[in-house]
């Protein structure tokens, strides 16, 4: 089967026309396209609603997309009424008889009562339309279902009863009026059919058609309906519904399709009777979209002009939160990533008492202290091939490493601690009651969280959910950072420069560190210090990001465009952090996107990616805030610090265990980087240290 393009989803209404505000019971487009929602509509009347289809087909269609249009309305009656209605068992022959006689206006009148009352004439007996909205009017349709007669047919369609609470298509008024929906809804499908490329499923070919109308029934997600809050369940449903079947493989939506000869006549509901299909896709692979920052989230309390490390990382820490959304990937693909859920372990670990070691196994209470010799069983019990039988009280077994442990059995003594003849076991008492042997579950339990929601996943991690029976997860979608340098003072490595100019450092350090962290680094290029060109280039590259980071232009000097933009959009919070070396730090908000302004000096650009940057972005990531871990080692050098400011000295650990520092602190010397692996902190305060002093130690990798 070719795939869809597109998905759409209708709830119609027999109701007249409704008033501008969105509101219940009224007509609701859900449009979905891979798997997203792309459109929501509201429609007050019929006629605009069919107009809007048209409209919709007709775009689809110029633009070469293939459309699924559903529709929440009955396509056809159970098997044999069409035939007495109109002489012929083709629904789409009593749907031209219906739009035949069937009038409805703008403002929603319509003969819809007087066209079920001349139906039932045709029928003995009362029925089979009933339900009006007083006693009254229509004498031809009784105002209650009791007595009412079905004469030649049932009053449900085989697919009302595989959907289970699918209501009957003779039922005019009192909610639910499905009878209703279908006499307005089936003329207005008669019409649509008609045009060229439009087929009607399951009672045409329509494999090949550009335009399928199918059958839906949106209370196959209610599930999910109820649980998104929104308090408009028609609007949740056709947005739902629609995303779901748009996300359904194209076999798993060709077999929904398949529909058995009576669906010929009578129609099919898609999906009814797999329900649980639809709200599964929904659940497990809902591309959820996380509220984007506000734009004030990184503004400072007034007054505030020095910030203080640890206030700047507090602040971070409780104004982000993820920005990006989640997708379902194999366990075998997920290294690296970030889970979106807890996953819980679907079995035991191990799932059954086995053996820890090579040895023989036998029930403990046959055993007392002192020398032991108990009789072997014939056979032995292995890895993946267990002893069936059971061991007798008084009788031991040859077991090895990770055998099932079997019935008489539950303790084990270590082959070298035993002697044999091949027909005895000897070994010393006593012995420990379960010696050696591994409970089930003693490493996870079913039902428990093995692995938690955050966790960046890893060798250990992926071998434990594999452990467990994990073959998918749900994990976030993996963080884009943006990396732009500014300033016409910079270069690509490469290029032809005087002394006024140098060669970039700053981004391709910055595209390292991402890729060593696990996001997707996205090389934004240069911008000179125009602030035009840097304006065009964001605005350019911003819809395609999580986050950015800039270097260079984020203080206040003229040439510092990048805080000067963010001022203008209303979003820069101006961070002067009392650290050396660093300082300034332009954060705001740019299209919804977080900007990250770093110094233009390598040593401070690092420094304040490592400490301000590295936690943010994996908030902004899904991942818990993660503060780097240091530890005491004795100093190496000597240092006289002044207070009022946090430092990060260049670093490395000598031989003996103690941390030796740069020779200078120049936040311009690049060689001290690649000659450190990780920094000293030395705290706000005045230090004065001296050889064998304890300093914090942070090693490099544990920014990772």
């Amino acid at each position: 089967m070719k795939p869809f393009d597109t998905v759409l989803v209708v709830d119609w209404s027999a109701a007249k026309t409704k008033s501008a505000r969105p509101q219940k019971d009224a007509i609701w487009f859900g449009l979905a396209r891979a798997g997203r929602i792309d459109d929501l509509q509201y429609h007050r009347s019929r006629i605009a609603a069919e107009h809007a289809l048209s409209d919709l087909f007709r775009t689809e269609v110029a633009a070469g997309r293939r459309l699924l249009a559903c529709f929440d309305l009955p396509f056809g009656y159970p098997k044999g009424f069409a035939r007495q209605v109109t002489g012929s068992d083709d629904p789409l022959v009593l749907w031209d008889w219906l739009e035949a006689r069937i009038t409805d206006t703008p403002t929603g009148d319509n003969n819809r009562f007087e066209i079920a009352e001349s139906i039932n004439a045709l029928f003995p007996g009362p029925g089979p339309f009933w339900g009006k909205q007083t006693q009254s009017a229509h004498p031809g349709i009784p105002y209650r279902k009791t007595g009412v007669r079905f004469p030649g047919f049932a009053e449900r369609r085989e697919t009302d009863h595989l959907a289970r609470s699918a209501s009957s298509c003779f039922q005019l008024a009192v909610p639910p009026t499905v009878g209703g929906q279908m006499l307005t809804g089936l003329p207005v499908l008669a019409r649509l059919r008609r045009r060229e490329g439009v087929r009607v499923w399951p009672f045409q070919d329509w494999r090949d058609a550009p335009v399928v109308l199918a059958e839906i029934w949106p209370t196959l997600v209610d599930r999910s309906a109820r649980a998104s809050g929104d308090p408009i369940r028609d609007r949740a449903q056709v947005r739902l519904l629609a995303q779901a079947i748009s996300r359904l493989p194209p076999e798993t939506l060709s077999r929904l399709m398949e529909t058995p000869p009576v669906a010929r006549e009578e129609g099919w509901i898609l999906g009814g009777g797999h329900s649980g299909v639809l709200e599964d896709v929904l659940s497990s692979d809902m591309p959820l979209t996380p509220p984007r920052l506000k734009n004030d989230c990184f503004a400072l309390p007034p007054g505030v002009d020095w910030t203080p490390v640890d206030d700047a990382l507090a602040r971070l820490r409780d104004r982000l939160h993820c920005v990006v959304g989640r997708e379902d990937v194999a366990l075998s693909e997920a290294g690296g990533r970030i889970l979106a859920a807890d996953v819980m372990a679907l079995r035991d670990n191990p799932p059954a008492p086995n053996s820890a070691v090579d040895g023989y196994g036998f029930a403990h209470a046959a055993i007392g202290r002192g020398d032991q010799a108990l009789p072997l069983v014939q056979g032995r019990a292995a890895a993946g091939a267990p002893y069936s039988a059971s061991v007798p009280m008084g009788y031991a077994i040859r077991i090895l490493t990770g055998a099932l442990l079997p019935d008489g059995v539950d303790t084990v003594v270590l082959e070298e601690d035993c002697a044999t003849d091949g027909d005895r076991v000897a070994f010393e008492g006593p012995v420990k009651r379960g010696a050696n042997t591994r409970r089930a579950g003693e490493d996870v339990t079913v039902g428990q969280v093995a692995v938690a929601k955050g966790t960046r996943l890893a060798a250990p991690q992926v071998a434990l959910l594999s452990a467990v029976g994990v073959e998918k997860i749900a994990v976030y979608q993996t963080l884009r950072v943006g990396v732009l340098s500014t300033g016409d003072e910079i270069v690509a490595p490469g290029a032809t420069v005087d002394a006024s100019r140098t060669y970039d450092a700053n981004r391709p350090m910055l595209l390292q560190l991402l890729r060593d962290w696990g996001f997707r680094g996205v090389d934004l290029g240069h911008v000179g210090d125009d602030r035009e060109a840097l304006k065009a280039k964001l605005n350019e590259v911003v819809s395609g990001c999580d986050a950015v980071l800039t270097s260079g232009g984020a203080s206040a000097g003229d040439e510092d465009h990048v805080s000067a933009l963010l001022k203008e959009a209303g979003s820069l919070a101006d961070w002067r952090i009392a650290l050396k070396p660093g300082r300034p730090l332009a954060l705001g908000i740019w299209q919804g996107v977080p900007v990250f302004g770093l110094p233009g000096n390598p040593v401070a650009a690092l420094v304040c990616t490592l400490i301000f940057g590295r936690p943010a972005l994996g908030v902004l990531a899904g991942e818990e805030w993660r503060a780097p871990v240091g530890f005491e080692v004795p100093a190496a050098f000597r240092k006289s610090k002044k207070p009022g400011r946090r430092e990060y000295l260049r670093a490395r650990l000598t031989e003996d265990g103690r941390a030796e520092v740069f020779a200078s602190e120049g936040s311009g010397r690049i060689s001290g980087l690649a000659w450190a692996d990780g920094l000293v902190e030395i705290g706000d305060a005045a230090r004065e240290i001296e050889p064998g002093d304890p300093v914090r130690y942070i090693p490099y990798a544990s920014f990772r």
